[in-house]
């Protein structure tokens, strides 16, 4: 996004040109000098904002004016060459889905206001199982986490040391099943202090893993360092994902805000207290009680997603930021959910899932 070269910036008013069209107004500005044009029209709709965006650009254009759009990201990135003005509270928190300099461009205008970024391609869901984990729920949830590699899908599970006798086992059963139902095998990194809680038979096992370049001989279990947590594992036809055991949820939640995305989190835990802590301290939009893959626009909130043109140049705030009407805003979402068969390689039944939003955190 360009940075303001003017030193004058015209910020426009509708209310205040006199009767006299805004754009005869600018016009006659510009014919003065190049300055910097800001649109401040916070009276217009997307379209409407977008629309005259549009004229203004191409009347500012030809002589080498900026223009700037208040307060409004959306219609900035959809307007050629139009840079953003944004209040230190304009975005509580910034998620986008996809690819290339949109999504480049929109986490570097967060991160420079101080707003919580998360990036696709950046860490994958999270789950966590506390001392209060229902087995047959954990179990389900991590299975029909690990159906296909998107945004949503596992990549960190934390069971706490607790559980780690009778999870552990269930949580290896479960991504075994995973990667049969795929045709193949499964890829899991252990983070180092952790792998004793593995059978031997699965330390000694290797793997047909199925890399981007074909299929390759690996051992089926690996050690890496508590940083590798912060590691996105993007499998091609098996299933790859990291576990750690934790202390308490307390300490899991903790390792989520240090090295994931802070994107999605699920926690299985039978606890109605431990459920309302963990969703208190992570800074994540997305928090369930399930299987990770619920994470979508349309299926989680019920809404539209915002595709402002394609994954290269605009599916902006697509899982973080809500279309509505005229005007996008961001929310945090947690779901219960109810149905522990619930899978996205089935049409999802809406009376499965409980919504509800909270305050954003940061």
């Amino acid at each position: 996004m360009p940075s303001l070269e003017s030193r004058l910036l015209l910020v426009t008013d509708r209310q205040q040109t006199k009767g006299r069209p805004l754009l005869s107004v600018l016009a006659q500005a510009l014919k003065a000098g190049s300055p910097a044009i800001q649109l401040r029209e916070r009276d217009l709709c997307a379209k409407e904002l977008l629309a005259l965006a549009d004229e203004i650009r191409r009347l500012a254009g030809p002589r080498g004016s900026q223009l700037v759009i208040n307060d409004r990201l959306d219609v900035a990135l959809s307007v050629e060459g139009a840079g953003v003005h944004l209040r230190g509270d304009s975005l509580s928190l910034a998620v986008a889905r996809g690819s290339g300099p949109a999504v480049a461009q929109l986490g570097g205008v967060a991160r420079q206001s101080g707003t919580p970024v998360s990036l696709h391609g950046t860490g994958g869901a999270w789950m966590v199982a506390d001392r209060t984990a229902d087995t047959a729920r954990f179990a389900e949830a991590v299975y029909h986490s690990l159906d296909r590699k998107v945004c949503n899908t596992l990549n960190v599970c934390c069971i706490v040391r607790e559980r780690a006798a009778d999870l552990v086992p269930l949580f290896l059963d479960a991504i075994a099943r995973a990667g049969r139902r795929r045709g193949g095998d499964v890829k899991l990194h252990v983070v180092e202090g952790c792998e004793a809680a593995l059978p031997a038979e699965w330390r000694e096992a290797r793997s047909r893993v199925q890399r981007a370049d074909g299929e390759h001989d690996e051992p089926t279990v690996e050690t890496l360092p508590l940083e590798g947590l912060a590691r996105e594992w993007e499998w091609e036809d098996t299933p790859e994902l990291s576990l750690v055991l934790a202390d308490s949820a307390e300490e899991a939640a903790a390792l989520f805000n240090r090295f994931s995305p802070q994107f999605a989190v699920s926690l299985v835990a039978e606890d109605e207290l431990a459920q309302k802590r963990f969703f208190e301290a992570v800074n994540a939009p997305f928090v369930g009680d399930g299987f990770t893959r619920w994470v979508d626009g349309q299926y989680a909130l019920n809404r539209p997603e915002l595709g402002l043109s394609n994954w290269q140049n605009g599916r902006l705030l697509a899982r973080g930021g809500v279309l509505a009407g005229d005007s996008v805003f961001t929310i945090r979402a947690r779901v219960r959910q109810s149905d522990l068969s619930l899978d996205r390689q089935s049409p999802p039944s809406s009376q499965h899932v409980v919504r509800g939003t909270g305050p954003a955190h940061s």
